[in-house]
Order: C-alpha cells, then structure tokens, then sequence
C-alpha cells in the first residue's frame, strides 16, 4: 500500500498541473485584446482621447481617459507606434493645432503642439519620411508640418490654400476635409468638399513645400463633395467617398492622368430622407468596400469586382446608433467598429470575409466618438 501512494500523489499532482495549464491557457485566449484609441469632440462629457479594448470575440470595453484635450477629432500614429499625432479642431486667431504625444501602455504624454496652418483642422495623416498633412476645413487649407524622430513637431512648413467653390451652401469657398499620401507614389492627394475637386501634390523636401503636380486637380460631379477616400489594394483604383451627393466615385488613371470612371449611391433606392456620407474604408484583400451613412444611419457594404474596380451593392447594415461619423476595420479585419457621435456609442460588427456582411457583437459608451484608431 505504502509504495503505491506516492505514485498516486504524483498522478494527482501531474493531472492537476495539467488541468491548471490547461485552465490557465484557457484564460489567456479569452483575455486575448486589441487595444485602440477614440477621438472625441469635447463637448457633453467628453473630455479628450480615450483608449478602448476589443477581445477576440467583439467585445468592447473601456480603458479610460488617456489625454485631456480639445476636440482632438482625427488621430494618426507614427509608423512606429510609438507616438500618437491629434489634430485639435479649433479655431484660434484663424488656425487649429495638430498635437503629438508619447504612447506609454495606458497613457499619452504630450511632447509638442503646433499650428495647423488654417482654422477647423478634421484630418492628420504621416508618412514614413515623418512629414504630417492636416485637411483644415475651416481655412480651406492643408498644412505640412514634419516630425522629428522622438515625436516633436515642428512648425507649419507651408500651407497649401484652396481657392474656388461649388453650387451648394456647403461649398460657398474652400473646405479641405483630409489629405492622403498616396501609397506607391510620391503624391499627396488633397479632398475638398468646398471646391468640389482633388487636389494633387508632391513634397519638395528641399523648399519644405507643397508643390502642384502636372495635374493640378480633379473635379468631381457638380454638388458631389468629396470627403474621404480610400485606396485599393492594387494601387490603381481610388474610392472616393462624396459627402453631399451620397456616393462612391472610382477614379483611375491612363497616361499619368487621374479620372472619375463610375459613381455608385450610398443609399438605397427608396431612400429619400436627409443623409450625409462620412467615412469608407476597403479591406485588404479589395475584396470589399464600406462606407457609412449619417442620416440613413447605417454601413453600405459593396463587392469590388476584381477586374475593373466596379462595385455592386451587398446590403445595408443598420450602425445602432445616430451619425456614425467614423468607423474602422480592426487589424485582423474580422471586426468593423463604428464610432456614433449622437448616440455617444460605439458598435462592433462580426465581419464575413467571404460575403462581407456584418453581424452585430458588442456595445460600449463613448462621449461624443468621432474618430477610431487601431
């Protein structure tokens, strides 16, 4: 009896381990998270930059507060992941401020803040030689800045200011709404919604300058009013989405100049009530496009046909929520999150690769969310 009751202790001890391991790995996967950043207007309880988290099922929960600041309401982030660039959506004496901060775990801490070089800045974005764009939609304008390699930035370099408008009350003058590096060529491509039209730029990093290209500018449909855009995959194809007009415009290029090929609605057919376009994003296999809808409150979901970039409708997915002002697809793309600005929500979707359809998962509170950034 006596020898066999180590051998038992150690069989309870092996299987227990074993069952512990087993428990505890158990708890790893479920805890497994993306974490990911909100911008906000600050106005009602919004107080500046939130961080969020988002298990491996959907779920949304809240970190907290990581940066006081005003209407920081588009974020981007060095190609490194080290620092965090916001724009501040302001007007003071005629311009806004683009911020920088140091991303430490659940924290930011500010390194510096500069001019945007026009009022109203709504968009920043950095490329990988660290030169920063800002789409000031009050001044009409869009500011380069540069940042060195610790985060600080320096001052406005050069603004580029937009002159014309459009036929609507929304395009009386200039109305820059973002501004794009483009992904293989050494362009920025400026939308504004005011003057109705593209516009195209190169860096001269000698003069720090924004520099027209050949082709100056591409104008889209009368009243369209372009706002964002996204690139396919393939690099040939640029989906414009037009904020006014509530459609997706495909430009390509032949013989080095820029072209609107097809437009598609955003909208259902029978829908005739008040909405407005916001933000489109495609996913990284092109195999398909979504934009959202404030106003018919909701995701379109297209199929891209790989051939010629055409896009066919899928559905509507309804954003649970009012002005979805942005959204985005997680890293992994098997989640589409959108940011409700009235409802102060933000929803998470389970996303289909192979039909492109969602599926609702979770809910979170969120003051006022504008932007999203993974």
């Amino acid at each position: 009896m006596m020898k066999g009751f180590p051998i038992f202790l150690l069989a309870i001890f092996f299987f227990g381990c074993k069952t512990e391991k087993v428990k505890k790995e158990t708890e790893n996967t479920d805890t497994m998270t993306t974490s990911f950043y909100v911008g906000t207007y600050t106005q009602k309880d919004a107080k500046g930059i939130y961080k969020y988290k988002l298990s491996e099922h959907g779920k949304l929960e809240k970190i907290g507060l990581v940066a006081e600041t005003i209407n920081p309401t588009f974020l981007t982030k060095s190609k490194d992941d080290k620092v965090l660039f916001a724009v501040g959506e302001t007007n003071v004496n005629g311009t806004g401020f683009v911020k920088s901060f140091k991303i430490e775990k659940d924290s930011l801490h500010l390194i510096s803040k500069e001019e945007s070089g026009g009022g109203g800045p709504c968009f920043v974005a950095i490329n990988d030689d660290n030169y920063i764009v800002t789409a000031n939609y009050g001044g009409g304008s869009v500011g380069l800045l540069k940042a060195d390699a610790s985060g600080k930035l320096s001052e406005v370099l050069n603004v580029q200011q937009h002159i014309g408008k459009g036929i609507t009350e929304r395009q009386e003058g200039p109305h820059a709404h973002s501004a794009w590096f483009h992904p293989t060529k050494k362009e920025v491509i400026s939308v504004d919604l005011g003057t109705n039209e593209l516009l195209f730029s190169t860096i001269d990093t000698q003069k720090k300058q924004l520099i027209p290209t050949v082709q100056k500018s591409l104008k889209m449909a009368e009243g369209a009013g372009p706002r964002h855009l996204t690139f396919h995959p393939n690099n040939k194809w640029i989906y414009v989405l037009n904020e006014l007009n509530n459609t997706v415009s495909i430009v390509k290029e032949k013989e080095g100049v820029y072209f609107v090929d097809a437009s598609i609605s955003t909208l259902p057919k029978d829908f005739t009530a008040y909405s407005k376009a916001a933000d489109i994003h495609i996913s990284k296999d092109g195999a398909f496009l979504y934009a959202s809808n404030r106003g018919h409150e909701s995701i379109v979901i297209y199929k891209v046909n790989s051939e010629d970039g055409s896009l066919k409708t899928v559905g509507y997915e309804s954003v649970l929520g009012k002005n979805p002002r942005n959204f985005s697809l997680s890293p992994d793309e098997q989640f589409l999150l959108v940011a409700n600005q009235d409802t102060d929500n933000i929803v998470s979707f389970k996303r289909d690769a192979t039909t492109g359809k969602l599926t609702f998962v979770s809910e979170v509170v969120a003051p006022m969310p504008v932007c999203i950034l993974f």
